[in-house]
């Protein structure tokens, strides 16, 4: 991804369509500087074969909202960024209903940004996981 600056929650989910995200259901609620907000709604398609919600889903959830808001963080000049760890502990899990995810930023350095974000069931509120992802952050070669 370049480094394009803030977007509007409604700007990123023009982004979405014909991706990963889109393909998940993954809707950006809110966006500032530091903070976003997403949720998807879970169906039989987002879950495991033992009929809870799939790791990968709720992963794809935090990361992407992780990697959203990075954009809004980058440095000028920067050209982009990319994932190089992420780490999660599930909590509990889902089988309907909707899940929200808030990614907040811990660190925005000139090399690599830091991100948090709690994975969390609509309805009850309880937590499903903790995400932290560390973000490098790509520079035009020349």
């Amino acid at each position: 991804m370049a480094a394009t600056g803030f977007h509007t929650a409604d700007q990123l989910n023009d982004l979405l369509p014909g991706t990963l995200p889109g393909m998940l259901g993954l809707v950006v609620d809110s966006h500032e500087p530091g903070r976003l907000e997403a949720h998807l709604d879970v169906r039989p398609e987002v879950l495991a074969p033992n009929g809870y919600l799939h790791a990968a889903t709720v992963i794809g959830l935090a990361d992407t909202a992780c990697g959203l808001a990075t954009r809004a963080l980058l440095p000028e000049g920067s050209a982009g960024f990319t994932t190089i760890e992420l780490k999660s502990n599930f909590l509990g899990t889902a089988r309907d209903g909707r899940i929200t995810t808030v990614a907040t930023n811990v660190h925005a350095g000139r090399t690599t940004q830091v991100w948090d974000a709690v994975v969390r069931a609509a309805g009850s509120g309880k937590t499903i996981a903790l995400f932290r992802c560390t973000q490098s952050v790509l520079w035009p070669r020349g």
